[in-house]
């Protein structure tokens, strides 16, 4: 079985991955009408959820809601600039690293002990 403390970050990542196709997935597909991509990413971003939920669920036993939160936006964040680079084509420049850099940093302070 999977440690506690570690399932919901699994599950997180592989929510993240189906939002990620569900929030720009389309952007490949711009000759399709807005309606039609919008029903695709719904569909994706249901199988999103049937994953996300249990993450917080499993995880309130192990973390806050606000370091869950903080997972959360640091594997959206490791997810999408895979995704950018790999399915867009567009690697991320480098300030948007330092930007994401940034955002650790946050996520640092989240869980590092009061201060």
């Amino acid at each position: 079985m999977i440690p506690q403390a570690i399932l919901p970050i699994v599950l997180l990542a592989m929510s993240n991955v189906f939002m990620t196709f569900a929030w720009y997935g389309h952007l490949k597909f711009t000759s399709k009408p807005l309606w039609l991509v919008v029903i695709v990413s719904w569909g994706i971003a249901f199988f999103e959820y049937c994953l996300a939920v249990p993450a917080n669920r499993y995880g309130a036993a192990v973390y806050s809601p606000a370091e869950l939160k903080t997972i959360q936006e640091v594997i959206t964040l490791m997810v999408f600039a895979g995704f950018s680079a790999t399915y867009l084509g567009e690697p991320l420049s480098i300030n948007q690293w330092v930007g994401f850099a940034f955002i650790a940093l946050g996520a640092f302070f989240i869980f590092k002990a009061p201060l």
